[in-house]
């Protein structure tokens, strides 16, 4: 995968497929540090030990009709090669919690990608799963919670038309809210 945030949209893919009711993902930029930190944390069924050792292997995975798993294993080897590190904590029951972290300068480090269509993605994602999105940089944050867009939608499906329209409004414009909190020359 050639950007940061298509690995994003794999994990969460799987967290829904594990059962999550409630997703986390959170974008950490610190320039002083030179560091980018992404997280996505799940509420879903979790790994046992024994999965936990093989979910780094891309030759494994859970999902039926599959033969390979390269999601987990393409991020943990992007970011060892940017001399970053990909850390899986997971308990069965619990939820499953993936962090990764790169140097922000380092040549090899793919763009970050698409954040306008990645949230809109997530948005739509909560269809099946509630979404805390959150964008932290030098301090600041954008958070973005699915939980209160339904409280305003009511019982009004993300999917119905007027709704979809809704939705790709106020995301461009919080997204203009960031590029404009957040512009890319620091």
């Amino acid at each position: 995968m050639d950007e940061l945030l298509l690995h994003v949209l794999d994990i969460v893919q799987n967290s829904i497929s594990a059962g999550a009711s409630l997703i986390s993902v959170e974008i950490r930029e610190r320039i002083k540090e030179d560091l980018l930190e992404i997280t996505v944390e799940d509420n879903g069924r979790g790994m046992d030990e024994e999965t936990l050792k093989m979910v780094e292997d891309p030759f494994f995975t859970t999902k039926s009709g599959k033969k390979v798993g390269l999601g987990i294993p393409l991020l943990k080897q992007t970011a060892l090669s940017t001399g970053g590190d990909l850390k899986v904590k997971s308990q069965a029951g619990k939820g499953t919690r993936i962090k990764a972290q790169f140097p922000r300068s380092h040549i090899d480090l793919p763009p970050l990608g698409d954040l306008r269509g990645t949230i809109l993605a997530l948005v739509y994602a909560s269809e099946r799963a509630d979404i805390l999105f959150r964008y932290l940089k030098n301090g600041r944050e954008l958070v973005l919670d699915t939980r209160e867009i339904k409280a305003i939608l009511n019982d009004v499906p993300l999917s119905h038309p007027s709704v979809i329209k809704f939705l790709r409004e106020f995301i461009n414009e919080k997204v203009k809210e960031l590029e404009r909190i957040f512009p890319e020359q620091d």
